[in-house]
C-alpha cells in the first residue's frame, strides 16, 4: 500500500511540473538573471563583434557563458555595463570556436591576480580538444588547443562533461547532444581528427546551459550548432517534459532555409516557448518568423543585445535598439 501511494506521488509531481530524482523532488531554479555581454548588435557606450558572451546570476552564484570573439571586448563592455567579474569562479565554453573562446585569457588574466579563483574553472563539452583540420596544409585550426595551456599556466583547470550534468541545485549543462534531428547547424566545411580518422566537424562537443524553473526550463546557447530542437528534446529527456520558458543565445540560423525554419517554428511552438532572444549568429529573419508563427509578441522575442537581460519573473528588457 505505501509503495502504491509512493508511485501516485511520484506520478502526480510529474504531471504538476515538479520533476524527481528517485523519491525525491528536484531543486529548482527560483532567481536567474542572464545578461549579454557579446553580440552584434549594441547601443549606449558598449562595443557589438560577432561573438557571444553571457553573465549568469542564479541563485547567488554566478557563471560566465562563453567569452567573445576579441581578447578584451568582454572585459570593455562588462566594465561599461558595471559588471564585475572578480567573484565569478566558473565559465562555461559552449565550443571550440574562435568567436566564443577569445576572451577567456584576458579576462583569466584580468582578475587572477586579485582573486586565484576567479574564472579558474572552465565547463567544456568533450571533443572540444580534439584537432581541427584547415585547408589542404592540415593545419591545426583549433583554437582551444593554443587557449589550453596557457590557461592552465594560470592554475586554471578545464572540466570535460561527456554526458550531462548537475552543475549547482537545478543549473544543467547538456554535455555533447544527441543529433536526433538532421538541423545542420554548422558550415559543413571543416574537417575534425577523430580517433577514427578525418570526419566532418559538425561540433560534436556543442552544449547547453538549461535551467529548471518553476516557469519551465530556460535553456541558454552559444551557437546552437546541435540543433535547438535537438537541444530542447535533449534537455527535456534529462531534466523533465516541461515547457521551455525561455530560449536565450545564438542559435545558428542566420542562413537556414525558409523551410527550415517553418518546422523550427512548429517544434517551438509544441513546446510552449514563451521568451526567445536571439543573438549573434541567429540572424534577424528567424527572430521575426518565430515572433509570427510561434505566436510570441515584441516584448518576449527580440534580438540580443549587449547589455539586455533576461529575468526570471521579469521577463525580457531588450535596452534600446532592440525594444
Amino acid at each position: 500500500m505505501v509503495s502504491r501511494v509512493r508511485r501516485f506521488m511520484i506520478a502526480l509531481l510529474f504531471l504538476s511540473g515538479t520533476a524527481v530524482l528517485g523519491d525525491e523532488p528536484r531543486a529548482k531554479v527560483h532567481e536567474l538573471r542572464i545578461t549579454i555581454l557579446s553580440t552584434m548588435l549594441a547601443d549606449g557606450r558598449e562595443l557589438g563583434e560577432w561573438g557571444f558572451a553571457a553573465l549568469v546570476e542564479v541563485d547567488g552564484r554566478r557563471i560566465l557563458f562563453d567569452t567573445g570573439a576579441r581578447e578584451d571586448l568582454v572585459l570593455k563592455n562588462a566594465q561599461s555595463l558595471g559588471i564585475e567579474l572578480r567573484d565569478v569562479p566558473e565559465v562555461i565554453l559552449s565550443h571550440n570556436h574562435w568567436d566564443h573562446v577569445g576572451g577567456l585569457l584576458t579576462l583569466r588574466g584580468s582578475v587572477v591576480s586579485e582573486n586565484p579563483t576567479a574564472l579558474a574553472r572552465a565547463h567544456v563539452g568533450e571533443g572540444i580538444f580534439l584537432r581541427r583540420a584547415s585547408g589542404s596544409d592540415g593545419e591545426d585550426d583549433n583554437e582551444m588547443r593554443r587557449i589550453r595551456p596557457d590557461f592552465e599556466r594560470t592554475g586554471g583547470e578545464f572540466v570535460v562533461h561527456r554526458a550531462p550534468v548537475e552543475i549547482h541545485p537545478g543549473v544543467w549543462l547538456t554535455g555533447p547532444v544527441p543529433r536526433k534531428h538532421p538541423e545542420r547547424n554548422w558550415s559543413g566545411s571543416g574537417k575534425v581528427i577523430t580517433a577514427t580518422g578525418e570526419a566532418e566537424d559538425n561540433i560534436p562537443e556543442d552544449m547547453a546551459m538549461v535551467f529548471d524553473t518553476p516557469q519551465g526550463l530556460v535553456v541558454l546557447t552559444g551557437c546552437g550548432h546541435a540543433g535547438v530542437i535537438n537541444i530542447i528534446e535533449h534537455a527535456r529527456d534529462f531534466i523533465r517534459p516541461a515547457r521551455v520558458h525561455a530560449l536565450i543565445g545564438g542559435f545558428h540560423l542566420f542562413n537556414a532555409s525558409d523551410e527550415s525554419l517553418a518546422w523550427t517554428a512548429d517544434k517551438l511552438k509544441e513546446f510552449g516557448v514563451e521568451n526567445f532572444v536571439g543573438a549573434h549568429c541567429t540572424g534577424l529573419e528567424p527572430v521575426y518568423r518565430f515572433r509570427r508563427e510561434v505566436g510570441l509578441d515584441r516584448a518576449h522575442a527580440v534580438v540580443g543585445a549587449v547589455g539586455a537581460t533576461f529575468e526570471l519573473g521579469k521577463g525580457i528588457n531588450p535596452r534600446w535598439m532592440a525594444r
